[in-house]
Parts: C-alpha cells; structure tokens; sequence
C-alpha cells in the first residue's frame, strides 16, 4: 500500500545512529549456531550500542536449553522456551509440554516463539494449531507471556489471540509485518506488537502501521541472526542493530529516539516482567 516517507531519515547517517538510545532487543535468536563463535564479542557490541539486553529466543526446546546456558551466564540476557509452527508436526503435549512447564519453573520468561506459519507450511495447519493452543494453555497457567510467529494465518491467528486474550494471556506479535486488522485484535486483547529491521528495508511502505501502535505496546526486536535493517542488509544481523530500527521508527512516529527507546525499554520489562538493575534504570 503506498505511503508518503516522513522524509530524509535523518537518524541514520554514515551507516549508524546519530545519537544514542536506549533499547532491549526483544527476540534474539543468540543460541543459534551462528553465534556459537562470538556471542561474548556481538553482546559487547549490543551495550556499546545501548542495548540494555536481550531476549534469548528457544524456539524448539533444543534451543531454549541452549538460550538458558547462554543466559546463565549474563545479568542483562533472559530466556524463552516453546516450540516453532514449522516444527509442530513434532509436538507432543505430553513430552514437549513438560519440557517447557519445567523450563518456566527455571527461569523462562516467556513461551515461544510458537504460531502459526501457513506461508511454508512445514507442519500442517491442524497441527500447527494445536500445537499452538497447547503452548497458550501453558502460558496462561504459568502467567507467562507468549511470543508468536505468525505468517499468512491471519484469521486463525486472531480467533487465538481473542480467546487467549479472554482468558487472561499477553502475547507479543513478534517481527510484526501483517494487517492492520491483525495488530488491532491483538491489540484489543491486550497483546503488544515487535518490530524488526524489515521497517528499514527500501520495499516497507506500510508506514500507518508503524503509527498504529500505541507507545505502551511498542516493542524493538532485532529477530537476529536473520533481517540485518538497512544499511548492513545481507549480513548477519546482531542485536546491536536494533538501533537502527529503533530510530526509523522514532522518526516515522516523530518521536525523539531516545525517549521512543525508553517506552521501549519499560514495554519489554513489563511484558516479560524482567528484573531492574540500578545501572540500567540510569540509563534510561
């Protein structure tokens, strides 16, 4: 859909931010094989850039044991645990379901990334959803937030979101490029919405839906090692460069970056509940 630019994007300049923001990368799939040479080195790079820290994705419940190891040893990294929609053929309630109750009772501090991808369609669409509600189920138990992938599904994903959001459960709509329609469902469900580099990208055009969330459910995520934001496209992408998205978004909204990144901060500590530390509320 078209849509008129705001004009030059004035906050990025020589290939980086022009001034500092505070941020917490929101999904980060830090446990993948691509970080297994340098994590220590792309978590330097996420605090000097203003990162306040990150939020390890385990989206099978492989990677949520690796994201706990990983998280175990940083203050500013926490953890997820759930099980992917191209992996739902897999799913078995009885087993994976234990696996993330028991990573929850260990520190999880949500559920996902699980959902519904009917664009690749790697599992079928009745196991994806049933996949799916069982991993509701279990955030609400738990009174844990949900982070959801969803893909070319956007009617069931909104009859989940709203009888989720009836019951009591927060989700987030992460690395978020559906409908309007969508985000106001989940919006109305209480839900918050993540964005990711893709807004940077030269084809993003939807920027109404950029404007459409309110402050208080804005999230940044940068989805790494995938969807680098311009101007590092086609390399890995790392959570240091949710600045930059940080900053299109301030400046699509017209919205100081930094104060945009501090509402972005409080969302993320609030939706996943996470701990505050005195160094990182200065920094806000």
């Amino acid at each position: 859909m078209a849509s008129s630019d705001p004009g030059p994007r004035r906050a990025l300049r020589d290939g980086a931010p022009s001034s500092p923001a505070t941020f917490i990368d929101s999904h980060a799939h830090l446990a993948s094989d691509a970080f297994a040479a340098d994590a220590d080195a792309v978590l330097a790079r996420l605090r000097e850039a203003g990162g306040l820290g990150a939020v390890c994705i385990g989206e099978s419940i492989a990677a949520a044991e690796r994201a706990r190891a990983l998280a175990s040893g940083h203050r500013d990294l926490w953890w997820t645990a759930g099980v992917h929609p191209h992996d739902a053929a897999a799913y078995d309630p009885p087993r994976d379901g234990a696996a993330i109750r028991d990573a929850l009772a260990q520190g999880a501090v949500a559920v996902g990334e699980c959902g519904l991808d009917y664009h690749y369609d790697h599992s079928p669409r009745a196991q994806q959803r049933r996949a799916f509600a069982d991993q509701l189920r279990i955030a609400g138990e738990h009174r844990r937030p949900v982070v959801v992938h969803t893909r070319e599904a956007e009617d069931d994903t909104a009859a989940m979101i709203r009888e989720a959001g009836a019951a009591g459960i927060v989700g987030i709509l992460h690395c978020y490029t559906g409908s309007h329609d969508l985000a106001e469902t989940g919006l109305a469900a209480g839900w918050y919405v993540s964005f990711s580099g893709i807004i940077t990208f030269k084809k993003w055009d939807d920027l109404a839906l950029l404007r459409l969330v309110p402050d208080d459910r804005l999230l940044v995520e940068s989805d790494s090692p995938y969807l680098a934001p311009v101007p590092n496209r086609s390399k890995r992408n790392e959570p240091a460069w949710c600045a930059y998205t940080l900053h299109r978004l301030a400046e699509v909204r017209g919205i100081d970056a930094g104060t945009l990144g501090r509402i972005t901060v409080r969302n993320t500590r609030r939706v996943f509940a996470l701990p505050t530390g005195g160094a990182d509320v200065a920094a806000e």
